[in-house]
């Protein structure tokens, strides 16, 4: 692979610190609408065809960075992403990027709510950046229910790390990310 070719900017998850008034927000004022939900832990919100635009996720209250400038974990951008084609050029990207010495956080995995696989890495000032493919697309003709995830492994990851190319995390119940 010379180089990746992402077809465009994808969706973009941000921190909140209170979901339900962010959801409020965002389909009330912005105008979006509900996709899914992973319990009271994130909302996954759609303005188009693409399952998710804008995901958002529920920080603790008690986060002491809750109220710092901007680090992972508190109130503002979590990560954004690019679409690629396919589950194979994600794989061969994974490699591109260890070839060139890029922090890979997350991935390759496959998420419950979109449907949609991903992997994530940091960019030269830590931002985290998200190759994704294959997410659920909602069109008249083929409608789409909202429903509550629980909380678990199958909403974050429905492959269970089996595909990862760094360390799975340890898995706990705030473990999240699009």
């Amino acid at each position: 692979m010379t180089r990746p070719r992402p077809r465009r900017l994808g969706h973009v998850v941000l921190n909140v610190r209170d979901l339900a008034a962010s959801v409020r927000f965002y389909t009330e004022i912005v105008g979006l609408t509900v996709s899914d939900y992973i319990e009271d832990q994130m909302a996954f919100l759609r303005c188009a065809e693409d399952h998710h635009d804008l995901a958002l996720a529920q920080i603790p209250p008690d986060n002491p960075l809750k109220e710092a400038i901007y680090t992972p974990g508190r109130p503002g951008l979590e990560h954004f992403s690019y679409e690629v084609g396919s589950l194979a050029e994600i794989e061969a990207l994974a490699t591109f990027l260890q070839e060139r010495g890029v922090e890979i956080v997350r991935g390759i995995g496959k998420h419950g709510p979109g449907e949609n696989l991903f992997l994530v890495f940091k960019d030269p000032d830590g931002n985290y950046v998200e190759f994704y493919a294959d997410m659920v697309q909602v069109t008249a003709e083929k409608p789409y229910e909202a429903r509550v995830w629980k909380n678990d492994l199958d909403a974050y990851d429905q492959w269970h790390f089996k595909r990862f190319v760094v360390p799975a995390p340890v898995w706990g119940p705030r473990d999240q990310g699009d």
